[in-house]
């Protein structure tokens, strides 16, 4: 998604008109949304998975409960984002209402730019909270 939201975001809105851009987002979000369902799946039951080969959650340090905290909180924004904002989006478009389909693109960046901060903090927390713990 930084591709998404640090390069295309901002030359879709300098270079194409409001109908041509929400287009363009509901076909990319259309086709990149199925890759994070199966990622979200992928991860929780990995994770999960690798936890219980070592012991269970009761042996796991306190920085992977930390960190899978934060991975389930972005699977939960992630849930949300698709059944509620990104379907409005979809519907809004697909009506041609393009200033309610230009609210809920904002919203939809802006739940994609928190997970985004959120993952690139787990990824920090790899390497940071086995020290500090």
């Amino acid at each position: 998604m930084f591709f998404a939201h640090q390069v295309l975001r901002p030359v879709a809105a300098a270079q194409l008109e409001p109908p041509v851009r929400l287009r363009l987002w509901a076909g990319v979000f259309g086709r990149f949304f199925p890759w994070v369902w199966a990622a979200v799946v992928l991860l929780l039951v990995t994770g999960q998975a690798i936890v219980a080969q070592v012991g269970g959650n009761g042996v796991v340090p306190k920085h992977v409960h930390v960190m899978a905290g934060i991975g389930y909180l972005m699977a939960a924004i992630f849930v949300y984002l698709y059944f509620v904002p990104y379907r409005r989006f979809v519907r809004s478009v697909q009506a041609e209402a393009w200033p309610t389909a230009g609210e809920g693109l904002v919203v939809i960046r802006r739940l994609v730019g928190t997970n985004l901060t959120l993952g690139l903090l787990n990824i920090v927390l790899v390497f940071v909270l086995p020290v500090l713990m």
